[in-house]
């Protein structure tokens, strides 16, 4: 078999510290969507301490936390499928999702939401003299103001043909 027509096979896993590789010039999507380093320093101390919930204490090693970031913000920014995510190489997509949702219940994306703003506030400064609330107004539907008018329905005698 030609060995130039066959795909480059990822690592089996992703390292703390630098992308997988595919070939040479070629990146996986672990590489692409990346939390700079400069970044998870500031996020990592948020991410709520694990504690080992195995009756014995013992279970599979944990995926990284960095590794697993990597992999939620890969599908919040695409919009993909939790499943999607075990084709990009980065993590399990089953994996990602249980931390995502036990990281939502322990206020972990709030606290990041509250410190990006502290920081952004810090470096370029937001204005919050200028703030405006989303909202919406209709017409109330014109036949709102005569329901309280409308006779209900009187039973009928005949019964349905259903």
């Amino acid at each position: 078999m030609d060995n130039n027509l066959v795909a480059p096979q990822m690592s089996e896993s992703i390292g703390e510290d630098a992308p997988v590789e595919l070939g040479s010039g070629h990146r996986t999507m672990a590489g692409v969507f990346r939390i700079p380093d400069e970044m998870w320093q500031r996020i990592e101390p948020l991410i709520p301490e694990h504690v080992n919930s195995h009756r014995f204490g013992g279970g599979r090693p944990r995926v990284s936390d960095r590794v697993i970031l990597d992999g939620i913000f890969f599908v919040l920014r695409t919009g993909c499928q939790w499943r999607a995510l075990d084709a990009t190489g980065i993590c399990s997509g089953s994996t990602a999702h249980d931390r995502f949702q036990e990281w939502r219940e322990a206020g972990f994306f709030d606290a990041l939401w509250e410190q990006a703003l502290r920081d952004y506030d810090e470096e370029v400064g937001i204005d919050w003299s200028w703030l405006s609330i989303d909202g919406s107004m209709g017409k109330a539907r014109w036949e709102a103001g005569r329901r309280g008018r409308t006779r209900p329905i009187e039973a009928s005698s005949v019964s349905s043909a259903a």
